[in-house]
């Protein structure tokens, strides 16, 4: 089966490339914010996914490791990917889409809570700035039905 790009996929090109990050976030309302910096490349394959493959130092001083694919289907008109990491053992599931002005890439998924009592519903949302400057935020759905983001990371990319 041949796949030929479609505009949709093109816009995930705008994520190719070498990036350094900051990020600050807080895993809880009742824990301090952590700051964190690190780094991020990311690739195309054959131009229907990118691959984008991270490391940053830890609060504990590690290095978390963090892999993330997206690409977009068009039977479902929807962008999809996954998400892992080296700090933790769930597959994160990414189901999103562009807002209008095609600059905001809105990733649904679910994983545990906070607490990890439960599993939570989560959002993370890529929002270009320029061609080298986006930013990413992360956000839970509370148990009172409204969205708490917990993560802010800007991304620049090295030229």
């Amino acid at each position: 089966m041949q796949v030929t790009p479609q505009k949709e996929h093109q816009w995930l090109d705008k994520l190719i490339g070498e990036w350094s990050y900051e990020s600050e976030c807080s895993m809880g309302p009742d824990q301090p914010p952590s700051k964190t910096k690190g780094t991020e490349i990311v690739r195309s394959l054959s131009g229907l996914w990118t691959v984008a493959e991270g490391e940053n130092e830890m609060p504990d001083g590690e290095i978390g490791k963090t892999i993330m694919s997206l690409g977009y289907d068009s039977q479902t008109d929807r962008y999809i990917g996954t998400f892992v990491c080296s700090m933790m053992a769930h597959l994160w599931l990414y189901s999103g889409c562009l807002d209008a002005v095609e600059k905001v890439l809105t990733l649904d998924t679910e994983g545990p809570n906070f607490k990890q009592t439960a599993m939570a519903r989560y959002q993370d949302i890529i929002e270009f700035v320029s061609d080298d400057h986006r930013i990413m935020t992360s956000q839970i759905l509370d148990d009172d039905g409204n969205w708490l983001q917990f993560m802010t990371a800007h991304y620049r990319r090295q030229q």
